[in-house]
């Protein structure tokens, strides 16, 4: 997907690990189908998000911002939390 004009790409995913300072891995799964017998497979791919306030955990469920490079492999933000793992 491109930028199209200040609009940045978002994703779904589901935080997976919050060890790092201000820093949190979450995986993005999406649904692929396979080009000659037509299954459905999922692929995962982790991402490495800027969170400044510490206040995602295991299991959240966040939408996740593309924005500038942070760090070496930090490319996207938490733009929200949109469900709590329960405790």
């Amino acid at each position: 997907m491109t930028e199209i004009r200040g609009k940045r790409r978002e994703l779904l995913g589901k935080v997976v690990s919050n060890k790092m300072e201000k820093t949190v891995v979450v995986v993005v799964e999406r649904r692929i189908k396979h080009a000659r017998y037509k299954k459905y497979l999922l692929r995962r791919t982790r991402y490495k998000a800027h969170d400044e306030e510490n206040e995602c955990n295991v299991g959240d469920t966040v939408v996740l911002r593309e924005t500038r490079p942070m760090s070496k492999e930090k490319r996207w933000c938490i733009a929200s939390i949109t469900n709590r793992a329960t405790i």
